[in-house]
């Protein structure tokens, strides 16, 4: 009977924790999207339109570059501290921002903020990881899924709302109850086990703090190129030059470090090694849907901001579903081979896009997105929980921050890479120089050229879907001559015990 209620009540606090892990995987997720709808009421307020897209670049470069750091701390330190670093990093950087005096303060509060959902997103994962065995994965990473998409589908809606009826600063100041009830959770329910006491290598600060620079200053010039100057300009040139020289830095740093921040056994492991070039396609990939799509549904399909959200929402509806299902296909085929599956069906269907009719009608690009969906719920859990599997506790960090790391990585090159694709159909179809916004913006006020330019739009986003699928084509091909036929899967991943304390895995209680 005691057996009974501690198995109660070891399960309601660990429903506790996966509610702390959801809420703040929420916030991370939110406030990268939550002002886009909001940017009119902020720069009439504070000024500085010709910088306000840092308010994302800012947000996004500091949360990228921080990811493989905050992983090799939760393996030397834990997972709990530093995610309750990073939380409480994520809840200062909203307040300041919620006091911005200018743009410039709010830009420099936004990083605060990415500086903290750097933690958040690796660390989540990796206790989600930590907490459920292989065969439980599935659904605790499924509902991680579904809380990122639908949070980030719905930030720019509850973004226009407060902006709309209150002020927008409430926008940052709605983040600390949420957040401050996840810290708590976390503080009270979460206790890792007891790690093996013996001498802690010395942190690689000069790793991290190169890793940082040189992340910065090479993701800067993919954001910025091509927006704030051209692409063979001075600044480019310099940035990427700049970027070249502190990669060499990071690879002589980390080669000499005892403890590096991005160690050689992540490339040297062919599963890793896979799995990074995988997802970085899959970031590649995912810009066609997440970015162009939406410019697609308003100038081609000329549907309401409102509505085109419900075409691309289709993908959100499936992904989870599909992910959650995914284990009972894994489980008989293996991994890599589920993968393989999910990444063909999604380059298909991302090939079936030019087909669409034009103008069309809205159903079916959404129905395009359903199975894109499913397929990539297919593809990218089991990547992630296969490689989770195959190394234990004091690895899982820096392989999950890895992961997600090369993910954030493609989606940075794509959205530069695919926007160039995109207004180099434009130039052309139009006769001259221009870019996808403008003639986005231009469309909201039809004239007797609207046609041709819907025209040009379209076969704009129909290019950047075939680099899609080039993408998807990449995936494949790293798990079919790179990844192992079958995961490497270790019997028990868990921290080493200390000889009077033995416990296999983290646990909420």
């Amino acid at each position: 009977m005691h057996r009974e209620r501690t198995s109660v009540g070891e399960t309601r606090k660990r429903r506790a924790v996966v509610a702390a892990l959801m809420l703040a995987m929420a916030l991370a997720a939110l406030d990268a999207t939550v002002i886009a709808t909001a940017v009119p009421q902020i720069v009439g307020d504070l000024g500085g339109f010709s910088v306000f897209s840092w308010l994302f670049s800012g947000y996004l470069l500091a949360v990228t570059v921080t990811i493989p750091v905050y992983g090799r701390l939760s393996d030397t330190f834990g997972r709990k501290p530093v995610l309750v670093a990073g939380m409480a990093l994520f809840l200062l950087g909203s307040v300041l921002c919620s006091f911005a005096w200018n743009m410039a303060a709010l830009i420099a509060f936004r990083v605060v903020q990415g500086l903290g959902g750097g933690a958040i997103q690796g660390t989540v994962q990796t206790l989600a990881a930590d907490l459920y065995p292989l065969q439980q994965r599935p659904k605790i990473q499924a509902k991680l899924s579904t809380v990122w998409a639908a949070s980030a589908l719905a930030g720019p809606a509850i973004g226009g709302l407060i902006a709309t009826y209150a002020d927008w600063r409430f926008i940052f100041l709605v983040n600390v109850p949420i957040g401050v009830l996840a810290l708590l959770l976390l503080i009270r329910h979460l206790h890792e086990p007891v790690r093996e006491r013996g001498p802690r290598g010395r942190t690689d600060w000069a790793g991290a703090l190169t890793v940082f620079a040189c992340g910065g200053v090479i993701l800067t010039g993919l954001v910025q190129g091509g927006v704030a100057w051209p692409w063979l300009s001075i600044p480019s040139l310099t940035l990427f030059g700049t970027g070249l020289l502190l990669a060499a830095a990071v690879v002589l740093i980390e080669r000499r470090a005892p403890e590096p921040v991005i160690p050689g056994w992540v490339w040297r492991r062919r599963t890793i090694a896979a799995v990074n070039l995988s997802l970085g396609a899959l970031g590649l990939l995912m810009v066609a849907p997440t970015v162009f799509l939406p410019t697609y549904a308003q100038s081609v399909l000329q549907l309401s901001p409102t509505a085109a959200g419900f075409v691309l929402s289709a993908m959100i509806l499936s992904w989870p579903v599909s992910a959650a299902l995914s284990q009972h296909v894994y489980t008989r085929i293996g991994f890599r081979n589920t993968a393989m599956i999910g990444i063909t069906v999604a380059g298909l269907t991302l090939l079936a896009f030019p087909l669409l009719p034009y103008p069309g009608q809205a159903w079916q690009p959404a129905l395009l997105m359903l199975l894109l969906g499913a397929a990539l719920g297919l593809f990218q859990l089991p990547l992630i929980i296969g490689v989770q599997s195959t190394v234990g506790w004091a690895e899982r960090g820096t392989t999950t921050a890895s992961v997600l790391f090369y993910r954030q990585i493609g989606q940075t090159v794509g959205a530069a890479l695919f926007g160039a694709v995109a207004n180099g159909v434009l130039t052309a179809r139009l006769g001259g120089a221009g870019d996808l916004d403008s003639v986005a913006r231009s469309l909201t006020h039809p004239g007797p050229d609207a046609d041709v330019l819907r025209r040009a739009v379209d076969a704009a986003v129909e290019r950047v879907y075939l680099g899609g699928a080039c993408a998807a084509l990449l995936a494949l091909l790293a798990l079919l001559f790179l990844a192992p036929r079958r995961f490497p899967v270790l019997p028990q991943d868990a921290p080493p015990p200390r000889h009077d304390a033995p416990a296999p895995t983290p646990s909420a209680d």
